[in-house]
């Protein structure tokens, strides 16, 4: 359902990681005037299609989704006891071998951190890359921390989103090395 809005938010990281040089030449000529550097930041979106906001704009809408999902897990009694694949009850965590073990272990977070960091990878990224590096360990590790005691059909909905945005972005990365390939070899340098 969100994959067409998913879709869009690669292609808009993606133009956006190639305006990146002009954006940071025109940041470091107008560094004192910050006026004309946003003039000048709006030109370039303009003249290059980009919308700054086209890549945040589906995890916005995702996200009433996904609190609407929690809430009905909570609160159906209809979804209690709904197994799946090796899942007991969809509206509480996993908890993987009960009574085998005095931790709860639950797979599914791992997975999604996994997942989220293989996301992060993969995504297109702008700014310092120090920066990035950081939060690519950072966010899935938080994600893992918040997630792990959440009912396991939330954790599996994102897990499975995630991992539709990594096929996307597999898929994206090679239709455009295929493209720069025939580019190449249309004129070569």
């Amino acid at each position: 359902l969100f994959w067409p809005l998913t879709r869009k938010s690669t292609e808009g990281m993606k133009k956006m990681q190639e305006i990146q040089p002009l954006l940071k030449e025109v940041q470091a000529k107008f560094k004192d005037d910050p006026q004309k550097l946003m003039q000048e930041q709006q030109a370039i979106y303009r003249e290059h299609k980009v919308n700054p906001m086209s890549s945040c704009l589906p995890m916005l809408i995702q996200i009433p989704f996904f609190i609407a999902i929690f809430f009905v897990l909570r609160s159906a009694v209809e979804l209690r006891f709904a197994s799946f694949l090796w899942i007991r009850d969809l509206s509480e965590p996993e908890n993987l071998f009960p009574g085998l073990l005095p931790v709860q272990i639950n797979i599914l977070p791992v997975v999604m951190a996994a997942t989220m960091y293989l996301q992060s990878r993969l995504t297109p990224s702008m700014g310092d890359p120090s920066q990035q590096r950081m939060m690519m360990v950072m966010m899935p590790l938080m994600m893992l921390f918040m997630f792990y005691t959440m009912p396991s059909a939330l954790v599996l909905y994102w897990s499975v989103s995630q991992i539709l945005a990594i096929v996307q972005l597999w898929r994206q990365r090679r239709l455009g090395q295929a493209a720069n390939a025939a580019a190449s070899v249309a004129c070569p340098v």
